[in-house]
């Protein structure tokens, strides 16, 4: 995990969503425990940044912020979760490209609508995707790695998180 701290201004567009909702109740948001819901694996990069999120939040409201791990179907599982919750902020979702951009284009039939059932309040970071291989291979960039995995079907593999995922559709 790296050092990068999680601005301010965009833990405030983070809560929008929690404020506004909440906004009916005497109580004090957030008054109970939050859920962050990450709909992938534990140790992965949603999960790193919804914990360092969860920690900063805790630290300024004096609330816990836990993060819940709901993983499968490319992150429909736990986007699903948070779309049938009761809409009072304490279920949030780490939405990613996968759970509203690319599973609406790979699965016939979704179990939420990535547009009505979520309400955006916020961009909270941006994910770099790097090809990286080895440097015993000759390859110097894409197009020289592309043209040895052709001479040498089957010899290559490559890692991501998942099928259907941003990771998976670039290695494709």
């Amino acid at each position: 995990m790296s050092n990068h701290r999680v601005p301010t201004k965009t833990i405030a567009g983070f809560l929008v969503l929690a404020f506004a909702s909440a906004g009916a109740s005497a109580d004090v948001y957030p008054s109970k425990p939050v859920r962050i819901v990450v709909s992938f694996a534990a140790g992965g990069p949603t999960d790193a940044v919804a914990r360092i999120l969860g920690a900063k939040l805790g630290e300024l409201f004096g609330q816990q912020f836990l993060v819940e791990n709901k993983t499968g179907a490319g992150g429909n599982i736990g986007a699903d979760l948070v779309a049938k919750a009761v809409p009072d902020g304490y279920t949030l979702l780490m939405a990613t490209v996968s759970t509203h951009a690319i599973n609406p284009g790979l699965y016939k039939k979704m179990p939420y609508d990535p547009i009505q059932d979520f309400a955006p309040v916020g961009e909270i970071g941006v994910t770099p995707i790097m090809l990286a291989v080895h440097p015993s291979l000759p390859a110097a960039d894409v197009k020289s790695l592309v043209a040895l995995i052709r001479q040498r079907p089957g010899n290559f593999t490559y890692g991501s998180s998942g099928l259907g995922s941003i990771l998976h559709l670039c290695g494709e």
